[in-house]
């Protein structure tokens, strides 16, 4: 299993120095933040080639949400999603992780409606998703549409729901990203899901069920791994946790070691 992990707070700041640390402690590959590789092509490449640690994708770093209310935010964010788009494809990396939104509304929390209907957010969402699809596709990579959990979204939260998009509006460079701990909340089986939606899985998120490090908590990575191995599945399982503990060097370690033995 080929495992990643998005920077962190105690990480070095220098692009060069980032990919060291992420060398030395052992990690496959960086998922790293849309803007600063939009920002850092060149030094990033020079910390690709010196380290062997690969840009794995892209996550965050841009304006808005491409199912965001304001119109105005969500054309801008199709703007800087695709200038990451561009620059992801010059490093190599393979796709970018793209939720519909996050923090906008909810059906879950007061006042619980959402100010559109959801035939208004299927379109308004389908129209951004077929621009990123062609978008994806002059760059080379993939867009890796990432389900929330219902509090902080309120329109895709399922892998079924995302495979739903896909289909619907034909897309051919958009994949889905799994995440372990948003599953935890919506799927009623993690397993069975991951099973079902196999053909379109290519990117895995990880966090434990209280969203801090894996192997701190109660999910079965080792079942979870089982199940993906079993399904064929080659992409990069990622870590985007928070960091519980004294130590957030040593915790991380941990982690990452705990999700080695789990891989086992």
């Amino acid at each position: 299993m080929k495992i990643g992990t998005q920077n962190q707070a105690f990480f070095p700041d220098p692009i060069d120095a980032k990919f060291g640390y992420l060398s030395e402690a052992g990690f496959d590959g960086f998922e790293i933040d849309g803007g600063l590789l939009v920002a850092n092509v060149e030094a990033v490449k020079r910390a690709i080639s010196a380290t062997g640690i690969p840009v794995t994708s892209a996550c965050g770093g841009y304006t808005g949400w491409i199912g965001d209310l304001d119109e105005r935010r969500r054309l801008q964010s199709l703007v800087e999603i695709k200038q990451i788009l561009r620059a992801l494809g010059e490093v190599g990396g393979a796709g970018m992780v793209v939720p519909a939104a996050w923090g906008m509304a909810t059906y879950r929390l007061p006042p619980m409606q959402p100010p559109r209907t959801p035939e208004q957010d299927r379109e308004i969402l389908g129209e951004s998703l077929v621009e990123l699809d062609c978008a994806a596709a002059g760059a080379g990579v993939q867009i890796f549409l990432e389900p929330l959990n219902r509090y902080q979204d309120h329109m895709i939260n399922t892998l079924a729901q995302a495979r739903r998009y896909i289909e619907e509006n034909q897309l051919r460079h958009v994949a889905i990203a799994a995440d372990l701990y948003h599953m935890n909340i919506e799927e009623d089986d993690i397993c069975t899901a991951l099973h079902q939606h196999r053909d379109l899985i290519k990117h895995i998120h990880l966090a434990d069920n209280q969203r801090f490090q894996p192997g701190t908590g109660a999910l079965d990575f080792k079942k979870y791994f089982t199940r993906l191995r079993s399904d064929g599945f080659s992409g990069f399982v990622t870590l985007e946790c928070r960091i519980r503990g004294d130590d957030p060097k040593a915790a991380l370690q941990r982690a990452l070691q705990f999700l080695r033995d789990a891989a086992a």
